[in-house]
């Protein structure tokens, strides 16, 4: 439920950003239609998110006795695809007002209603896709609907109060401060959804424990109580862990690291050139 929670807060608050980006430019920059173009564009982003959505528990269902093998390989996807938007916010972040704005300058020269709404469309959808497949790779099957539901619902109230916050101009919570804690919460979150990964992988006989339990924890914290199970669920954290699960634990944070120094290097680099 606090993954749920916090994957519908963080991506919401990241596209009431390029939903407001897109309308404050049509505001000063009167389109014909334009604005009708960007909630239409804001519809069909939802539409292709909640097509994805059916597509995959579609496919979760064909795959049958393979299932968990699916289910498994979407938590990896999902955890990939959290450090991938981690790194490719990091690179584009300053730029995005700038890359959207031109994108929108140039269907609005072309008189091009269509161009717009398909900027909207696959802005808005790029972030309902994400979050479907990161909610898909968190649930795994094994929670009920009504707690899921109000938990997203509680995110995205909360997102509502954070972009507000957040549109005040840095007075209580800035731009910049929000996007370096999620940054931090995320890169946890992505490798909470590997470890559990790689304990359904153990579990599968896919991969061997090699020594389980490598050490015993739960009278430091136990993630099977409330407070060690919202720890376990939001950095991956395991009070009786397998050498397998540790050594992919470290493998993923060493991974990021040298990610994040690569990604690091190539833009000192572009702006140098």
């Amino acid at each position: 439920m606090e993954q749920v929670l916090f994957i519908v807060w963080r991506e919401s608050v990241e596209a009431m950003l390029v939903i407001g980006i897109l309308h404050a430019w049509l505001s000063q920059n009167p389109v014909t239609g334009g604005k009708r173009w960007l909630w239409g564009g804001v519809l069909a982003g939802l539409l292709l998110a909640a097509l994805l959505a059916l597509g995959l528990f579609a496919a979760s269902e064909l795959f049958g006795s393979y299932q968990d093998m699916f289910q498994a390989a979407m938590v990896f996807t999902a955890a990939a695809l959290i450090v991938h938007m981690v790194l490719w916010m990091r690179e584009h972040g300053r730029n995005l007002k700038c890359e959207l704005e031109a994108g929108l300058a140039a269907s609005s020269a072309r008189h091009n209603g269509w161009g717009i709404l398909l900027l909207v469309a696959l802005a808005v959808g790029r972030e309902g896709s994400e979050t479907v497949v990161f909610l898909y790779g968190t649930l795994s099957g094994s929670e009920t609907l009504w707690p899921l539901l109000l938990a997203g619902t509680a995110g995205f109230l909360l997102a509502l109060l954070s972009f507000w916050l957040l549109q005040l101009g840095g007075r209580y919570l800035s731009w910049r401060l929000f996007f370096r804690v999620t940054e931090v919460m995320l890169l946890l979150l992505a490798a909470a959804l590997f470890t559990s990964g790689i304990d359904k992988l153990i579990s599968l006989d896919i991969l061997p424990a090699l020594v389980d339990p490598l050490w015993d924890s739960s009278a430091l914290l136990d993630d099977m109580s409330a407070s060690g199970g919202v720890v376990s669920a939001l950095t991956g954290y395991r009070a009786h862990p397998a050498l397998m699960t540790l050594l992919a634990y470290a493998g993923y944070w060493l991974a990021v690291l040298a990610l994040m120094r690569w990604r690091g290097r190539r833009v000192v680099t572009r702006l140098a050139a």
